[in-house]
């Protein structure tokens, strides 16, 4: 996964755990981004598509996050969440709530109001009849606009029609009455539509106490690591292109027989990640990467936070 310096309004954090997502996000199969689009499929084949403002309109951020798990007869899901860093769009932020709704313009047809503006979660949800008046606009050329009071936020279309055709296919969508691509010209029944798959079942284990092996020491060169977890990914070069510089490798015993290895592996403009790897403590060490964006572990425990305010493009 690359890493620029261009913040968004993000629906998709950039480490496939989704801001609205769950823990099979952390294993995600499938992500393709297209322009000003992308999706994000997990190991249960419920896909996660987000899409945004165009680059050149960055001072009305948007973000759109539509949901649809595997399955015939799944519905999607839509959100809406706003930033602002001109003064008349902050103000209009600042009246959200039950008071004052965000309305949906597609080639200036009034689509009628979100449901209420949710601050916890920071968005707003889309009616049913919204997203389907959504996903249909997003297959050609449109113009999408959500509004607060006086203020216009545009939302891009470029790239959309790549990426809800990428998440028919991880789906097994193409060609099905249930696609959200091209499902007028169907060619297949939906009994073709793959099932979801279960979710997988999440054990915390906490790292041993004091044991004989506490006092086992391991002895690696840096440069010897670095080859070591390279082998992890197909393109260390992108995913952790800080893998081979002088900062320290730290190492903490998880049990009688394994380590995790932490490494920082890139810097953006306003994150940075952290490569974390388990291996034995002895050949063969069988390096298993975990991540390339933690910030933080203590006792077990890895956390990933990374900035998501509304930001220009710099």
């Amino acid at each position: 996964m690359k890493h620029n310096n261009k913040m968004r309004l993000p629906m998709l954090a950039a480490v496939s755990m989704a801001l609205f997502g769950t823990a099979s996000m952390v294993n995600a199969k499938t992500e393709f981004t297209s322009q000003d689009w992308q999706v994000v499929c997990d190991n249960t084949r419920t896909c996660r598509i987000a899409g945004y403002q165009a680059e050149n309109n960055s001072e009305f951020p948007v973000s759109v996050l539509l949901t649809r798990r595997a399955g015939a007869n799944a519905a999607v899901d839509g959100k809406v969440k706003l930033g602002g860093t001109k003064d008349s769009s902050s103000k209009a932020l600042m009246q959200l709530g039950n008071r004052h709704r965000i309305s949906l313009f597609i080639n200036d047809r009034n689509y009628g109001e979100t449901k209420p503006y949710s601050a916890a979660a920071g968005s707003a949800e889309l009616t049913q009849a919204q997203v389907t008046a959504l996903v249909s606009a997003l297959q050609r050329s449109s113009k999408i606009t959500f509004a607060l009071r006086n203020s216009r936020w545009q939302l891009s279309d470029r790239g959309a029609s790549a990426v809800m055709l990428k998440a028919d296919d991880v789906q097994g969508r193409v060609g099905t009455p249930s696609a959200l691509m091209n499902h007028d010209n169907a060619t297949k029944s939906n009994s073709n539509v793959l099932p979801p798959k279960a979710v997988p079942v999440l054990r915390f284990v906490e790292p041993s106490g004091k044991s004989a092996a506490s006092d086992k020491k391991f002895v690696m060169r840096s440069s010897q690591l670095a080859s070591l977890m390279k082998g992890t990914m197909k393109d260390a070069d992108a995913d952790c292109p800080n893998l081979s510089d002088k900062s320290p490798w730290r190492v903490s015993r998880l049990n009688d027989s394994q380590l995790l290895a932490q490494h920082d592996c890139w810097t953006a403009a306003y994150n940075v990640g952290s490569g974390v790897w388990v291996i034995n403590d002895s050949k063969p060490y069988k390096p298993t990467l975990v991540t390339t964006s933690a910030t933080n572990y203590d006792k077990g425990k890895l956390s990933s936070v990374q900035k998501v305010a509304v930001l220009a493009t710099v």
